[in-house]
């Protein structure tokens, strides 16, 4: 089991990081959110979870031990993958996870890609004995942000490797997106966006 892996970040994409460590290159594959954290250069360290297959071994990396936890516990319901379970963090953080799950709100998990009415109605029935109550910990990576997401997407772009005036026009091209939210805007879902705007125009 790989709890952590910690070194230097030498590449980013949107879906993943590789992270050197000793001299290897580690693939790891993260939401978004984490992601918008990680600058190519630069130290990390990210708590990880090896998913092992008969064709395959993945590692999933995230920002800290609450998130890697929450992710396993995810797995333990019926039909829940890491890709889902992954989906599911890069939408809502642990603890509003946690308070969807301990309240019954349908409503939060459907807002997750792959996650239907009869699917939620499932997920709340298994998970409310497994994933504990809030911790009431406040923001974080992925968690939603009121002020400053033109600064946290920006940064993230650029951290990804886009040119500044490539990073300037998704910003402007998602802001529409941000401003029409109901709630406040989450950076990894306008990261998203952003992402599939600069891919549309190369």
């Amino acid at each position: 089991m790989i709890a952590f892996v910690s070194g230097p970040v030498a590449a980013l994409a949107p879906d993943s990081a590789v992270v050197e460590v000793g001299g290897i290159g580690i693939a790891v594959q993260c939401t978004p959110n984490t992601l918008s954290g990680l600058r190519k250069g630069r130290q990390t360290k990210l708590a990880t979870s090896l998913v092992v297959r008969e064709d395959s071994l993945t590692l999933y990396g995230f920002a800290d031990d609450d998130e890697r936890q929450t992710f396993e516990l995810l797995q333990t319901a019926s039909g829940v993958g890491p890709r889902l379970a992954q989906a599911m963090l890069a939408v809502h953080t642990p603890d509003a996870l946690r308070r969807a799950v301990s309240t019954g709100d349908e409503k939060t998990l459907t807002a997750v890609p792959g996650i239907g009415k009869k699917g939620a109605q499932k997920l709340l029935l298994e998970l409310k004995d497994r994933l504990g109550e809030p911790l009431g910990t406040g923001t974080g990576i992925g968690a939603p942000v009121s002020t400053g997401w033109r600064d946290q997407l920006h940064a993230a772009l650029i951290g990804l490797g886009y040119a500044t005036r490539e990073a300037d026009e998704a910003v402007t091209a998602v802001a529409p997106q941000a401003e029409a939210a109901e709630s406040t805007p989450q950076v990894g879902a306008l990261l998203k966006a952003a992402l599939q705007t600069l891919n549309r125009a190369r």
